[in-house]
């Protein structure tokens, strides 16, 4: 696979993202995972969390403002749950599991299962077959591509201004560095200077020097 092939798949694993991922929980602790979304992106996700008599388990998903986007408490044991939400700026965004066990018990650890979704991926196209437009599956692949296709161009136009504002702020650093350098040889200069004629005036002073 030739370098340009590699850095499409890249791009194409980035757009396309799926995320799974199973862990113990243990009673009366809480899991967070955090994760980096660009604006403007469809996530979903589908979470199960495993049965344990008299425990509760609460979930909340956050931005970094605090904002809820998602939250269910007492999650329903062994059954497999939903969630969506699009997001409004680029953010990092926290999604947390909470277990609850009453005082008198000693509580088991549970297992929890946790499948996310964002960009092409979270969107369902299964429902177009249905509708009055009566598209068919070849259609239904082209409409995944078109919108690949433009999740791609959207992509590529962000890193090319990540890109320049990365160029903007280096060419900043650059100047600010090449100015205070020059700033503080002159500094140097002048305390040199400055140096030198008040070790004249002292020894003159002393007259040790004529």
């Amino acid at each position: 696979m030739n370098s340009g092939n590699f850095a499409i798949f890249g791009l194409l694993f980035l757009i396309v993202d799926v995320h799974s991922i199973m862990w113990y929980l243990e009673p009366n602790q809480h899991k967070c995972l955090k994760e980096e979304i660009q604006a403007n992106v469809l996530v979903t996700g589908e979470y199960e969390v495993s049965e344990a008599h008299g425990q509760k388990v609460d979930y909340v998903i956050k931005d970094s403002r605090g904002h809820i986007l998602s939250q269910k408490e007492d999650i329903p044991h062994g059954k497999s749950l939903k969630f969506s939400f699009v997001t409004e700026v680029y953010d990092t965004f926290e999604i947390c599991f909470t277990s609850h066990v009453p005082n008198q018990e000693r509580g088991m650890r549970q297992e929890v299962s946790l499948i996310t979704k964002r960009g092409i991926e979270a969107k369902s196209y299964e429902g177009l077959i249905g509708e009055a437009s009566k598209l068919k599956p070849i259609e239904v692949e082209l409409k995944k591509l078109e919108d690949l296709s433009e999740a791609i161009v959207q992509d590529f136009a962000r890193m090319r201004k990540n890109e320049e504002e990365m160029r903007d702020t280096n060419e900043s650093t650059n100047a600010r560095v090449l100015y205070f350098s020059i700033f503080s040889m002159f500094c140097l200069l002048g305390l040199a200077t400055w140096q030198v004629f008040y070790l004249r005036r002292y020894f003159r002073a002393k007259k040790l020097i004529e």
